[in-house]
């Protein structure tokens, strides 16, 4: 990758091969935009291993991995960036080698700090920010900075077989290939058709759209929800059990007290009876590989669509419901 004084961005020969087949997909001009885009990955367990592994397949300019946390023995079971003779060794800093070795055109760093020791000024060094494993107060903190500093912001996880993805693009412009059906008056020869004959053209539209903050979908009315998407409280007791003891429950708390008193909260509140009975029993526990990468593949693939600001991105909610294992975009807080 090459940059001229107007500092656009040119793929070297090397890299246009590298790329070819996405560049047919998306375009040159998207697979530009992929090249000179700076993320910031905040969190390297197997969600964020998976994320990892897809944006720096599609050819980014670079990624930094934040992380002061070790690697433990439960991350060998969806973590397949960490070596496992490096199990208490750094997490950020264990998953570089084969991290780097996917694309080594790809510049990839790690940072051993403490999100919470970041300044607001940090993010601003970044195109997009994607956090997981971070608490309430920490995902609506860095999404104020990312506001402020124009940067656009996602944020997920994933519990056991529940997961989501959340994205904050502000105000995002992107185009789209639409196909649409024209009617041909004119034969090839010149003279006028004598049965009415029509084919599929494809038209790039322009569009702009907007987006919420992350504090603008918690605690949202049952009104706003669409049906069946009782997924959506099971989010919310996993974030608030996490905001209120600062980690997961782990399989070995499996029907805890805490756990119990914490979903009970959100289905009083709620009014939810006995609806989300059968989720708050089930497996929510630890991280699920297949669900990794079911999820971790839905946020780098909205990741990629911004950056290269080609196709509708979701707005605003994704969630993976390990019920139906199908998922589910909910556009909320507007």
């Amino acid at each position: 990758m090459v940059e001229d004084k107007n500092q656009s961005v040119e793929l070297t020969d090397h890299e246009a091969e590298l790329y070819d087949r996405q560049i047919r997909l998306w375009g040159l001009e998207s697979q530009k935009r992929l090249r000179a885009a700076k993320i910031l990955l905040i969190g390297l367990n197997g969600f964020g291993a998976e994320i990892a592994k897809n944006i720096i397949l599609a050819g980014v300019k670079s990624v930094t991995f934040l992380d002061h946390r070790n690697v433990t023995v439960e991350d060998r079971c969806s973590q397949f960036l960490t070596p496992k003779e490096l199990i208490e060794k750094n997490r950020a800093e264990a998953s570089i080698q084969r991290a780097q070795n996917l694309n080594p055109m790809v510049n990839i760093e790690a940072d051993t700090s403490n999100i919470d020791d970041k300044p607001d000024t940090y993010f601003s060094n970044f195109d997009v920010v994607c956090a997981t494993q971070c608490t309430i107060t920490q995902i609506n903190k860095i999404n104020e900075a990312c506001r402020k500093h124009n940067v656009k912001f996602f944020t997920g996880d994933v519990w056991g077989t529940l997961g989501y993805t959340f994205a904050d693009l502000m105000t995002h412009e992107y185009v789209e290939d639409v196909v649409q059906t024209k009617k041909v008056q004119i034969s090839e020869s010149g003279e006028p058709m004598q049965k009415e004959k029509f084919e599929n053209i494809t038209v790039t539209e322009k569009h702009v759209d907007t987006f919420v903050p992350f504090k603008s979908i918690l605690n949202v009315a049952k009104s706003s929800l669409a049906k069946d998407s009782e997924i959506y409280y099971m989010l919310l007791i996993m974030l608030n059990y996490r905001e209120k003891y600062g980690k997961d429950p782990s399989p070995s708390e499996r029907g805890s007290e805490k756990f119990k008193v914490e979903a009970s909260a959100i289905i009083k509140k709620f009014d939810l009876e006995d609806k989300i009975n059968h989720l708050v029993e089930g497996d929510i526990y630890a991280q699920v590989s297949p669900v990794c990468a079911i999820v971790g593949g839905i946020m780098a693939q909205e990741i990629i669509k911004t950056v290269s600001q080609k196709g509708a991105p979701h707005n605003n909610l994704f969630l993976f419901n390990p019920d139906t294992l199908c998922g589910k975009i909910l556009r909320l807080g507007q």
